[in-house]
């Protein structure tokens, strides 16, 4: 994400951490160049629309301020094009909406990148739930729910149509002797009109690399899954467990086969902090040391914007293993069930901000190498995912 706060609210402050300098492109082409040389496969850079105001709310925009929690925050497609300069094999995932922006104008953008970086561009596909953001971009209240998955299968067809239906393969030719760049009856319109969309076409960018990119996935409502079935090649699993992953794995890997495609065709990916040290000991130690620079208030105030649930309202002793929104005692049960000495806890405010502020509603793999090793190589064996969406605390760049 590009923004200095990331899940880790107020970890801006660290010495070592260089996330703040997240507005200058030399940050970025840094960061490229060390996931390239750890032989990481590729970046994954969500984005915001709006601000997170939930917490102490409604409209509150202060909260997330001193914490830089995920605000401010820049275009990614702007800093991925700098790294696709300077890397070779490291493939990036921008996130973007289907809701506040046209289609032919993000296929462009999309088509753009993929020719620049020769077919190392994907997108996560999202539709946005921010009331701010709907507000930001002129609508009086979000969009629901429903609507906006509707609108996003009429944005994927029109999206394919001027990705695969626009040019033929043999349309661009850069013939000097008959001095045609494209043969002209090669490209046509696609005329598309539909509920939301009216699209004459063609598309304005020659085919690139992958024509339709990789599509990247996140949700994780009925609906979403069914949308991952059809069109994603990779999907983000929420999870604090590996059984309870192994049951979405399950509900994902199903819908597939009802497509027609291959189950294992759709790789599942789980995020995941990872703190590593040469004794497990050591690890721990810099958890907690870390955690010295958490705002637990910018943690809240996430945990807010991503479940619409306000802890304002309740007291600060408030037990919330057995009351509080079904978002919070999901959450609460995992964290019971996978932290060591964590049977009996109160889980108050304080420590529920505790447990986000790093990572956020993640797993953790502390430990040493080979702790560490071990727990991800669990995770692929009893969750049944494929790979992991490594968070980080310190922003690695040299």
């Amino acid at each position: 994400m590009s923004t200095p706060g990331h899940v880790n609210p107020g970890f801006w402050r660290q010495p070592a951490n260089r996330s703040q300098e997240y507005n200058y492109i030399e940050y970025w082409i840094s960061l490229a160049k060390t996931l390239e040389k750890g032989k990481f496969h590729g970046l994954f850079l969500t984005d915001m629309l709006g601000i997170y105001d939930v917490y102490k709310g409604p409209d509150n925009i202060y909260s997330v301020l001193p914490g830089a929690a995920q605000f401010p925050i820049t275009d990614p497609f702007l800093a991925v094009a700098a790294m696709t300069t300077v890397t070779k094999s490291l493939s990036f995932g921008i996130t973007a909406s289907t809701t506040y922006e046209h289609p032919s104008a993000l296929a462009r953008r999309f088509s753009t990148l993929d020719h620049l970086s020769n077919g190392r561009v994907g997108w996560n596909i999202v539709t946005s739930y921010l009331e701010n953001a709907a507000r930001n971009l002129g609508l009086n209240t979000q969009i629901p729910r429903d609507e906006r998955y509707a609108i996003v299968m009429e944005y994927l067809e029109v999206m394919y149509k001027l990705w695969e239906g626009s040019w033929r393969d043999d349309a661009v030719v850069k013939d000097l002797v008959t001095r045609q760049y494209t043969v002209p009856e090669r490209v046509r319109r696609i005329d598309h009109k539909g509920k939301t969309f009216s699209v004459a076409g063609p598309h304005t960018v020659e085919p690139s690399c992958q024509r339709t990119h990789f599509i990247f996935q996140a949700g994780t409502s009925t609906e979403g899954k069914k949308f991952a079935a059809k069109h994603a090649k990779t999907m983000f699993v929420p999870g604090m467990e590996s059984r309870i992953v192994r049951k979405s794995t399950n509900e994902i890997r199903a819908p597939a086969m009802e497509q027609g495609r291959d189950p294992k065709g759709i790789k599942l990916l789980v995020g995941m902090l990872v703190i590593v040290d040469e004794t497990d000991d050591l690890a721990q130690a810099k958890y907690e040391d870390d955690l010295s620079y958490a705002d637990l208030e910018g943690s809240l105030a996430l945990f807010g914007g991503w479940t619409s649930a306000d802890f304002s309202k309740f007291s600060d002793d408030e037990d919330f293993a057995f009351t509080g929104p079904g978002a919070i005692q999901n959450m609460i049960t995992s964290w019971s069930a996978t932290i060591p000495g964590s049977k009996g806890t109160e889980w108050t405010k304080a420590r529920i901000a505790k447990e986000l502020a790093l990572g956020g509603p993640h797993p953790k793999a502390i430990g040493s190498a080979k702790t560490v090793a071990d727990i991800l190589e669990n995770w692929t064996l009893e969750g049944d995912v494929d790979g992991f969406s490594l968070s980080y605390a310190v922003s690695p760049v040299v």
